[in-house]
């Protein structure tokens, strides 16, 4: 079984640099034409769902991609995107040198009524763990921070490993099991379109 993850395009939070956690913003045009991108990219795969985050960036990803595939979604909050808190909507410059610090330091450290990287990291690996002991092969629509954690758990790796790590809107990575063992399948696949955008 394959589980493919899909990250929602762009916004306008994107497009300007800011921090999106659960502030639920809508696509920008150039979202939408890389979310039906994606979808194309997914024809030439064998796809039998396709599961998104409830917010609307997720949420219309997810829609266009289900009608080129001519399947329907279902929504699951497991995977939606860490919820920044009080930094939600705001420039990484805006964002004290020492808090940076101890959020890339600390799994467990949260942004002001935020949560913790290591809250996502489970909730995300639930999922995937889940999803893969299904039969057939999804999709999951859904955001930097859940896509990173399922991969670092596919590695076997750390919550840490996912600063390590860059993904692109609207990009394609694939997470697989064999012998009841995690994998990492493919990585960042950008799909049909020159410019991503900003993250």
């Amino acid at each position: 079984m394959t589980l493919y993850l899909l990250r929602h395009g762009q916004t306008s939070a994107n497009r300007g640099g800011l921090l999106q956690g659960h502030v639920d913003l809508d696509l920008t045009e150039l979202g939408r034409t890389q979310a039906a991108a994606a979808a194309q990219a997914f024809r030439q795969r064998d796809v039998s769902r396709i599961v998104s985050s409830p917010l609307r960036r997720a949420v219309q990803t997810a829609e266009i991609v289900a009608r080129n595939l001519g399947l329907d979604f279902t929504v699951d909050a497991r995977l939606v995107e860490i919820d920044y808190g009080l930094w939600d909507e705001r420039a990484l410059a805006e964002i004290s040198d020492s808090d940076w610090a101890q959020w890339r330091s600390d799994a467990d450290f949260a942004p002001p009524n935020g949560e913790s990287l290591r809250s996502v990291s489970e909730r995300a690996a639930a999922f995937a763990e889940a999803t893969l002991a299904t039969d057939g092969n999804s999709i999951a629509v859904s955001h930097v921070s859940p896509i990173k954690a399922v991969v670092a758990w596919s590695l076997g790796g750390d919550v840490a490993t996912t600063w390590r790590m860059h993904l692109d809107l609207a990009s394609i990575s694939a997470v697989g099991i064999r012998a009841s063992r995690p994998f990492l399948a493919s990585y960042n696949e950008v799909a049909g379109f020159a410019d991503s955008g900003a993250q």
